[in-house]
């Protein structure tokens, strides 16, 4: 059960508590009847800055409670932010009943006036049964239809339909003259696209250049014919990395014919960025990226629930590894301190060496003929760094000798230096190959970090402690 207490008036506060199962509370009356006097006082600017800040669950909740003249009302008074959300949590039955004709009009009126991108992003939080409605009485519905068939996070979805396309005998004063033409509609013009006689397109011209030039002169003459175009099948993220790699302030999307049906502006180039960089943030915690702040608990258990278990494998057996070698254990206790240690060091390096590989991979800084030299410069810091954290122990095992009695201490300090040289070596080229061998495949690189490899460094790390421990201390 959860609660919704917003102060109105600095004196009261209005109180919502979770309804289970549609299941009226007799602790909300007060509060319905606090909503229907500021229905009727005409309250209005009060009331939608008190449900702005309300879950949209609760706010569903309450529409459902009050008299069907007071819902319809209250609906029209909220933003299109959070009745969007609420439109989503109704049911069917309450969704029909509510949303009237004046309702429809008015979100036809918001998304009429927002860039096709930004309203088709809000078309997906509606019920496609209202999405279909709404888009049916757009007046640019073929446009939002076009977008709409894209699949999810490719540049045909993400790509403004509004751009600067002239012929290359068009002169630099004309094209000047038709983006100051342009301006009102497109806003931003960082580029101009110059086509063949067939539609297709040929080369750019940055707007700098443009105004440059001098006026007669032919835009085949200044255009760049060495550009990068993508298909607008292609992911999000690719498109992100070639816009990086190439210093694109947009990027052209071509149909398959090659000719020009949008661009990748540097607004979505941003958003995409800041998508991906969330959802790499997530994968590399263990949680799926459709994760949301506002998730039922059933969502919750269903994203996490799958990357706790595989943590939990990956536990049990690097578990069993420490359980086999019982005898040695029992032989020579003081080797269980340092199994804790190791396992540390083994994640920590793991998960470094991952770190720095899918930044490389997400950011397009790691080129396919760049990859052995650059494991090649990981195995030699890994095997720096594993040296001077095994000398450091190796030292502290001694140091501590001096003061705790230990069984030989120089053969327990070369084992224990010489497993965190190797745990850290081998965990450090796990991490940093992993991620590079799954983005070949076509997996996301980023779910390399999570739960992967801090399990399977862990088990690495016990069964090298353990066999340096037998070999140099035990033997």
């Amino acid at each position: 059960m959860s609660q919704t207490d917003i102060p109105t008036d600095g004196a009261k506060s209005v109180l919502w508590i979770r309804e289970p199962a549609q299941e009226p509370l007799a602790e909300n009356n007060a509060t319905l009847k606090a909503i229907r006097d500021m229905l009727k006082t005409g309250q209005r600017q009060e009331l939608t800055d008190l449900l702005k800040r309300w879950d949209p669950v609760d706010v569903m909740q309450l529409l459902t409670r009050l008299r069907l003249k007071q819902a319809r009302k209250l609906f029209r008074w909220l933003p299109a932010n959070p009745s969007i959300k609420v439109v989503a949590e109704l049911r069917p039955e309450f969704r029909s009943i509510l949303m009237e004709e004046s309702t429809l009009d008015q979100f036809r009126d918001i998304l009429a006036g927002l860039d096709p991108e930004d309203a088709v992003e809000i078309l997906n939080e509606f019920p496609e049964d209202v999405a279909e409605e709404l888009i049916a009485r757009l007046p640019d519905v073929e446009d939002l239809a076009t977008r709409g068939s894209y699949a999810d996070d490719t540049a045909g979805r993400v790509m403004a339909q509004k751009f600067v396309a002239l012929p290359e005998t068009c002169t630099a004063g004309d094209a000047v003259t038709q983006m100051r033409a342009e301006a009102a509609r497109i806003r931003r013009i960082f580029t101009v696209y110059v086509t063949d006689t067939a539609g297709k397109l040929t080369g750019t011209v940055e707007v700098g250049k443009l105004l440059l030039a001098p006026a007669e002169t032919p835009l085949s003459e200044i255009m760049n014919r060495d550009f990068i175009t993508v298909s607008a099948d292609t992911d999000q993220e690719e498109v992100l990395r070639v816009a990086r790699k190439r210093d694109m302030r947009s990027v052209p999307v071509v149909g398959g014919d090659g000719h020009l049906i949008g661009r990748v502006t540097p607004k979505q180039l941003t958003r995409i960025a800041s998508d991906e960089a969330k959802e790499d943030m997530l994968l590399m915690s263990g949680v799926s990226a459709e994760a949301r702040s506002d998730d039922t608990v059933f969502r919750i258990v269903r994203g996490r629930l799958p990357w706790l278990l595989a943590g939990l494998i990956g536990a049990s057996i690097a578990a069993t590894v420490v359980g086999s070698y019982e005898d040695q254990l029992a032989e020579a206790a003081i080797l269980a301190a340092f199994i804790p240690v190791t396992m540390s060091m083994a994640g920590n390096a793991g998960l470094q060496a991952s770190a720095v590989a899918v930044q490389g991979i997400a950011t397009g800084a790691l080129w396919s003929g760049d990859i052995f030299f650059r494991l090649f410069k990981e195995l030699l810091a890994a095997l720096f760094n594993g040296a001077v954290a095994g000398a450091l122990l190796a030292a502290l095992v001694l140091i501590t000798s001096i003061v705790v009695p230990l069984e030989a201490p120089l053969q327990l300090a070369l084992a224990t230096s010489l497993s965190l040289l190797c745990v850290t070596t081998i965990a450090a080229m796990v991490g940093a190959t992993v991620p590079i061998v799954l983005d070949k495949i076509g997996i996301d690189p980023a779910m390399a970090i999570g739960v992967f490899i801090t399990s399977s460094n862990d088990v690495l790390g016990v069964l090298i402690f353990f066999l340096m421990a037998t070999t140099f201390y035990l033997g």
